[in-house]
């Protein structure tokens, strides 16, 4: 998310995260636009009025790249030609400040589920379904709980059935910072899981790839 407002960037970020999201923030628009076009994301939240490049241009140069993340504009102006302009460029969605943080989480799942063509916002792996929306968890038709960071953990592996990710992959995305090789972090929420999901971690959902990290057990 592009943001030069400290304490909205705070107020976004915590909200977010409690929805299980992992957050990259900046207040320069270069770097924002270096992140955006050297990783991958499900959505991009751009500031129009920031020092330097703004969201606006940031937006025209990704699809003159023809890079097609999704795209939620705000702002702190209303005006239509600046709207306009903005969906005309390739823009998803578009808030005025100020905005509800629970707006714009619905908006964000509103355009990465049209991005990726699904109208569903169920992620289901055999005996496992992970609803994104209510958060709700079920294997086996029974209920389990999980904290923010273990469904941001089990939807992040889910997303790519049989695609091993290393420990600093998984902690990078799901706990935002890197890799610490002294820290047991990923093994021991990988562990919580297991336990909540299956009784047995050979039929367990999550699979160990041994020296290399973790993934989603393929399906037969």
């Amino acid at each position: 998310m592009l943001e030069d407002d400290p304490k909205l960037a705070s107020l976004v970020r915590k909200g977010l995260e409690a929805q299980g999201f992992t957050v990259d923030f900046c207040e320069q628009g270069d770097e924002a636009f270096t992140l955006a076009t050297t990783r991958s994301y499900d959505a991009l939240v751009l500031d129009i009025m920031v020092p330097g490049r703004d969201g606006l241009s940031i937006l025209r140069n990704l699809r003159e790249r023809r890079i097609t993340t999704p795209v939620v504009l705000i702002t702190a102006r209303s005006a239509l030609n600046e709207r306009l302009e903005g969906l005309n460029l390739g823009a998803d969605d578009y808030l005025t400040k100020p905005f509800y943080v629970d707006e714009l989480i619905a908006r964000l799942h509103a355009v990465a589920r049209r991005a990726s063509g699904h109208a569903l916002t169920l992620l289901q792996h055999g005996e496992l379904a992970v609803n994104l929306v209510t958060r709700e968890v079920r294997y086996a038709e029974a209920a389990v709980a999980l904290t923010t960071r273990e469904f941001a953990l089990l939807t992040y592996l889910l997303r790519s059935p049989g695609q091993t990710f290393t420990r600093a992959q998984i902690c990078e995305h799901v706990w935002n910072y890197h890799f610490d090789p002294g820290t047991n972090l990923v093994d021991v929420y990988v562990q919580r899981l297991r336990r909540k999901l299956s009784a047995d971690e050979d039929s367990s959902p999550i699979e160990t790839i041994r020296g290399v990290g973790y993934r989603a057990r393929p399906l037969s």
